[in-house]
């Protein structure tokens, strides 16, 4: 037990930057987890684990959470959720962890599903799910940048098909 709680392990981003965690650190991603599995043959040297899927950027993110989910493990998520605002949902620290630009929020979904990390996927997802409670679509397509690709027909046939769905 004393080998895994000193063990490094080396996790390398698409860019091919190197960043050195503990084994715990990394062990909270069950693809990491198995592929340290896969290579715990060879003793005391530092694996090397290639994250292609995964920006530099984006891993520092990743590593930090994980730090901090070790320290202090983050709430369990209320479904649906109780408010818009995060801090109401988990710790403050996680609330301001998720407080990103939107892109870097996205690629940090696709990071947490990738290699695996549940917390984590549930926060951004979470995050992303409160950005949208409450409002129209309208007011969703601006959130996000989506454009309408309905024409004004096309768009009342659907409110008239969904009714159902506001009256709940």
């Amino acid at each position: 037990m004393d080998v895994e709680d000193t063990s490094k392990v080396n996790l390398v981003s698409k860019e091919g930057d190197s960043f050195t965690v503990p084994r715990k650190v990394a062990d909270m991603s069950e693809l990491v987890k198995s592929m340290m599995d896969d290579a715990d043959d060879d003793g005391d040297e530092a694996k090397e684990i290639p994250l292609p899927n995964v920006k530099a950027q984006v891993l520092r993110k990743v590593i930090e959470f994980c730090e901090h989910h070790l320290e202090e493990p983050m709430t369990e998520i209320e479904k649906p959720l109780k408010s818009q605002n995060m801090s109401d949902v988990v710790q403050q620290w996680y609330a301001s962890f998720v407080d990103l630009e939107q892109v870097l929020l996205f690629e940090l979904i696709l990071a947490a599903n990738y290699m695996d990390i549940k917390p984590l996927l549930d926060l951004t997802c979470a995050t992303v799910a409160s950005m949208i409670k409450g409002k129209t679509p309208e007011e969703i397509r601006a959130t996000f940048n989506i454009t309408n690709d309905f024409s004004p027909e096309e768009e009342a046939q659907v409110r008239e098909e969904n009714k159902w769905c506001e009256e709940a």
